[in-house]
């Protein structure tokens, strides 16, 4: 029947696309659709395991939720690779910038943090951390993207709080001695 011409029940003419039943039975894809964490690969068992009962593509499909070319493009799936075809692919994205051996190494100058006397810092700026990465691995960054950068290596933007130059230490701990409440 593959490749005749079919009217579904909706109307609409398309190729019948068989599903293979020698992988799973429909009761063994609705068990796995059951333990999936992935909806989108829960949903696309759910479709084709309704599509393995007896239903149209098009009934299967919105039985599970989904369209009925998403449902077809799923089938095609299985059939060729099996359960692995029902699950999303990886997506390319930009490759990070730093590798891990840089990243593992700015985690170390993070914890580490910088020497007050030979830096003439008391803690890591985004700037600060733009201007290492830049002199050391030549890599350019945005303040922002290395907040993300920092975030996604487990460190969270702490700041501390404001200190004013001509503070008084003395002054204020004797005034906090000085309070009905100290």
């Amino acid at each position: 029947m593959k490749g005749q011409p079919i009217i579904d029940s909706e109307g609409i003419m398309g190729r019948r696309t068989e599903v293979r039943s020698d992988l799973y039975s429909k009761d063994a894809l609705l068990r796995l659709a059951r333990t999936q964490k992935s909806n989108r690969a829960s949903r696309r068992m759910l479709g084709i395991a309704h599509a393995l009962g007896g239903m149209t593509i098009s009934a299967a499909a919105r039985a599970a939720g989904m369209e009925r070319q998403a449902l077809g493009d799923a089938i095609k799936r299985y059939n060729a690779e099996g359960l692995e075809g029902l699950f999303d692919r990886a997506k390319p994205g930009r490759p990070r910038k730093l590798n891990a051996a840089q990243e593992k190494e700015l985690s170390e100058l993070l914890i580490q943090g910088p020497d007050p006397d030979k830096d003439g810092i008391s803690a890591y700026t985004l700037d600060d951390l733009v201007e290492i990465a830049e002199s050391r691995w030549q890599v350019k960054y945005h303040p922002w993207s290395m907040s993300v950068a920092i975030k996604r290596l487990g460190f969270s933007r702490q700041k501390a709080r404001p200190h004013h130059p001509a503070k008084d230490e003395a002054a204020q701990e004797a005034f906090k001695k000085g309070s009905p409440n100290a």
